[in-house]
């Protein structure tokens, strides 16, 4: 396995992992940080990102334009879930889709997948894993955010790296569509089923489609597959 690379303080992992992908380095290069100054989830959103936390980037080269891309991010919650599996007090770790880590109903965690391409063929993907581990919460977010701390005062960011870069390194790459078995696991994760979609089609989640998609049911019982959606907050 590469060895990881451990930084103090970045402005943000991924970053961080773009400039040293775009000089040459190697597939499955992995690094965290102690603290991301600025750090980002998804739509554009600030991740808060303090010391205690486990802010870790992994980088993945592809063949040409791999079919899988899009559904990275379904793919590394499920790989992240099951090493996180590995603390009892918070087993099982459920998914929000698209790319949301929840424990006990609140969140612990986000994924977040950028590639960098060359005309038509993809370069490099970098996968971003931010994880409450003893960090504190912004104020604001603690009734709906949580850390593993709360469940397991033992576990460390040096504990949990290396096991889950080595996770996000074997995801796979080439796959256009979900297997059965990655749907099977992933509806025993789903904690956003049966929960109100406002939009783009209002409803309940009811689930993903095999192309990674929210499926929402409507009132009248038709189900709709969506690619992007407000949906219950966490």
């Amino acid at each position: 396995m590469t060895a990881g690379i451990w930084l103090d303080v970045v402005d943000s992992t991924l970053d961080e992992l773009h400039r040293r992908a775009a000089g040459g380095a190697e597939d499955g290069t992995w690094l965290v940080a102690a603290e991301q100054r600025a750090g980002r989830g998804s739509r554009g959103r600030t991740w808060h990102s303090g010391p205690g936390g486990l802010w870790l980037s992994v980088l993945r080269r592809g063949q040409g334009t791999p079919g899988g891309f899009e559904l990275l991010s379904l793919r590394a919650g499920l790989a992240v879930a099951g090493v996180l599996d590995g603390i009892p007090a918070v087993n099982p770790v459920r998914l929000k889709w698209p790319n949301d880590l929840i424990v006990h109903d609140r969140k612990v965690g986000g994924l977040l997948v950028e590639a960098r391409w060359q005309g038509d063929r993809l370069q490099w993907v970098a996968i971003g894993l931010g994880l409450n581990v003893s960090n504190d919460l912004p104020t604001g977010l603690r009734d709906r955010a949580t850390s593993l701390r709360a469940y397991c005062a033992e576990t460390t960011v040096e504990a949990l790296a290396e096991p889950l870069a080595r996770a996000l390194q074997g995801l796979e790459l080439e796959a256009p569509r979900l297997s059965e078995d990655e749907l099977g696991a992933y509806a025993r994760r789903d904690w956003l089923r049966g929960r109100p979609v406002s939009s783009p089609v209002e409803g309940a989640a009811h689930g993903i489609g095999a192309d990674g998609r929210l499926l929402v049911r409507d009132a009248t019982g038709l189900v709709h597959a969506v690619s992007v959606g407000d949906h219950s907050p966490v």
